[in-house]
C-alpha cells in the first residue's frame, strides 16, 4: 500500500527566516486535513534540530535559509525546497545535495503545494515548470543525482474539487484557486498573502476570471462559481 491512511496526518517543519513566510506557510497547510506543522525554524541551525527531534515527513525548506546543510536535513527527513528566485545553480546545487523537490514561488497554487508536500512522502520529487524546463535542459548526469530525477510539478495530483468547474468555465489552475478563495471571501491582499504573488498579479487574474465567467463583481462570480445562479454549470435555466 503507498497512500497515507486518513487518521495519519503527515508532519512537516517549515523552515525560512521571514516570519511572515512562515506564518503563511503554517497557516495555509495547517488548514488541509492530514498535514501537521510540528515546528518552526528561523535558520540552519534550529531547521537541524527541529528534524532530529520530531523526524518529520517533510522539511519545507527556504533556498536561502542562513546556516542550512541541504545534505546534513535530507537524511532526517525529506526536503522541499521554496523559492523566490529562479536561480540555475542554487536549484542544482539543492538537487544534488539531496533536496528531494524545488518549487518556485508564483508558480504553484496552495492545492498543489500542499499535493506535493504528500508526493514527497510518497518518495516522488515535485519541480514547478520553470525548474522542471531547466533541469531538462540540463546534463542529468551530474546536474542531479543518479536515478531520481525530478518530476514536473503538472505531473502532481491536481485539486479534485476544482476540475468540473475549471474546465467547464476554462478556468486556469491558479484562476480556479483564486476563484475559490473569492467565493470563500477573502479580499485580494488576503488572496496575495495565500498564493505568494502579488496584489497586482491577484487583480490581473480576477479580471481575466469575471471575463470568462461573465460576471462583474465578486458577489455574481462567486454565485456562478458555486452553481447557484442560471446559467452557471449546475444551475437551473
Amino acid at each position: 500500500m503507498t497512500g497515507i491512511p486518513a487518521q495519519e496526518a503527515l508532519r512537516i517543519v517549515v523552515a525560512d527566516d521571514d516570519p511572515a513566510a512562515r506564518a503563511r506557510l503554517t497557516a495555509l497547510l495547517s488548514g488541509h486535513t492530514g498535514l501537521r506543522i510540528v515546528a518552526e525554524a528561523a535558520d540552519g541551525h534550529e531547521a537541524q534540530e527541529a528534524a532530529c527531534r520530531h523526524r518529520p515527513d517533510a522539511t519545507l525548506l527556504d533556498a536561502r535559509l542562513p546556516g542550512v546543510d541541504v545534505a546534513r536535513l535530507t537524511p532526517l527527513a525529506p526536503v522541499l525546497v521554496l523559492t523566490y528566485a529562479d536561480e540555475p545553480e542554487t536549484a542544482r546545487e539543492a538537487l544534488r545535495r539531496g533536496a528531494r523537490g524545488y518549487l518556485l514561488y508564483g508558480e504553484f497554487t496552495a492545492d498543489e503545494l500542499v499535493a506535493a508536500v504528500r508526493e514527497v512522502k510518497r518518495g516522488r520529487a515535485p519541480l514547478t515548470p520553470s525548474v522542471a524546463a531547466l533541469l531538462a535542459r540540463a546534463n542529468t548526469e551530474g546536474a542531479v543525482r543518479a536515478g531520481s530525477f525530478p518530476e514536473p510539478l503538472s505531473q502532481v495530483q491536481p485539486s479534485v474539487a476544482q476540475s468540473s468547474y475549471r474546465s467547464r468555465f476554462r478556468l486556469s489552475r491558479r484562476e480556479a484557486e483564486i476563484m475559490d478563495l473569492i467565493a470563500s471571501g477573502m479580499n485580494n491582499q488576503q488572496i496575495a498573502a495565500t498564493c505568494f504573488i502579488t496584489e497586482k498579479t491577484v487583480k490581473n487574474h480576477i479580471n481575466r476570471i469575471f471575463a470568462k465567467l461573465h460576471s462583474t463583481n465578486r458577489a455574481e462570480a462567486a454565485a456562478k462559481w458555486r452553481g447557484t445562479t442560471p446559467g452557471s454549470p449546475s444551475g437551473r435555466s
